[in-house]
């Protein structure tokens, strides 16, 4: 039986990449290695169909496909988020509906862009919640870069205290120190109900985060050992330990968090690592000049030899 996510999820719920051939058709047999990649590295989750594993670029079967494989090779080791969000609620509701029945643990949702207001928000979400039912437990996407929405510390509040089945925040906010702070003290108070906050933006803040109230990640990194080791030094009172083995990546995981550019990077980076037989990113998306490659290879050549010097257990799995 399925594990369905929780208030209390803790840890690493990693982005999955969605891997191509160089043709562009999707590659299910690296989903495969791309599963068993991510579980090698201590991940407790994994996110799929997410704005980074290049959702709006696949067709309804092919989103089918993708979820169904990934959950397959998963086998419940972990618990698998499906990310359902889209323009129109009826597809949402008709994604989120097959993912449960495939064995997802849960479904995460954005804020469409036409919302302009509060009140809007509040009532997309009580909308989508009522569609999918109070049995589907939902992570609220708040990113608002991207789907140029911006929720408010009292609209999630209001939102996390109307639904129970929302258990989990997905903040990507930013600069949004302070808005973590303020759902944290919210909660902590007794105000508001406590639900699993996971931080997103390539792992970028992540120590400061954590140090806020974050009970972890739900982001892609090339070296998602390197989020799992410092949210678990966090998690065990070590946080200079674990800014420490932060510091050691930062250089390649500013590199990657490149507008634009970051996707291609991190698809080659993992292709290099063995868990994808290509780095195809399908259009609109960019593709490596010969000087990007070139580039990458000094920074992970510099990651490398730090790694040895200071970490020689994670670098056994660089």
């Amino acid at each position: 039986m399925t594990r369905l996510i929780t208030e209390d999820e803790k840890g690493v719920c990693v982005i999955a990449a969605t891997p191509f051939r160089d043709d562009g058709d999707v590659d299910l047999g690296s989903i495969d290695s791309l599963v068993d990649f991510y579980l090698a590295s201590g991940v407790t989750g994994m996110t799929i169909l997410g704005m980074m594993g290049e959702a709006n670029k696949l067709s309804d079967d092919e989103s089918l496909q993708v979820m169904k494989r990934f959950i397959d090779r998963v086998a419940g080791k972990v618990p698998v988020v499906v990310g359902v969000s889209s323009s129109g609620t009826t597809a949402l509701l008709k994604l989120a509906s097959a993912s449960m029945d495939a064995g997802a643990a849960g479904v995460m949702v954005a804020p469409i862009a036409s919302i302009r207001t509060e009140e809007q928000a509040f009532s997309y979400f009580a909308s989508v919640c009522a569609g999918l039912g109070a049995g589907v437990p939902v992570v609220l996407q708040d990113f608002p870069f991207v789907t140029t929405v911006h929720l408010s510390v009292d609209t999630i509040n209001r939102i996390i205290d109307a639904f129970p089945q929302v258990v989990m925040l997905k903040h990507e906010d930013c600069p949004g120190f302070n808005k973590l702070t303020r759902l944290r003290k919210g909660s902590m108070s007794g105000q508001h109900r406590r639900i699993s906050i996971l931080v997103g933006s390539g792992g970028l803040y992540l120590p400061q985060e954590l140090a806020r109230g974050a009970d972890g990640a739900m982001t892609g990194f090339a070296y998602p050992e390197m989020l799992v080791e410092v949210t678990a030094r966090y998690a065990a009172g070590d946080p200079e330990g674990g800014e420490d083995v932060f510091d050691i990546y930062l250089p390649l995981l500013r590199h990657e968090a490149q507008p634009g550019l970051g996707l291609a990077l991190r698809k080659e980076i993992i292709r290099r690592r063995g868990a994808i037989a290509s780095s195809f990113v399908r259009a609109p998306g960019p593709k490596l000049t010969q000087e990007d490659h070139d580039e990458l290879s000094r920074l992970i050549a510099r990651l490398e030899y730090r790694l040895k010097e200071n970490h020689p257990r994670l670098a056994r799995t660089a």
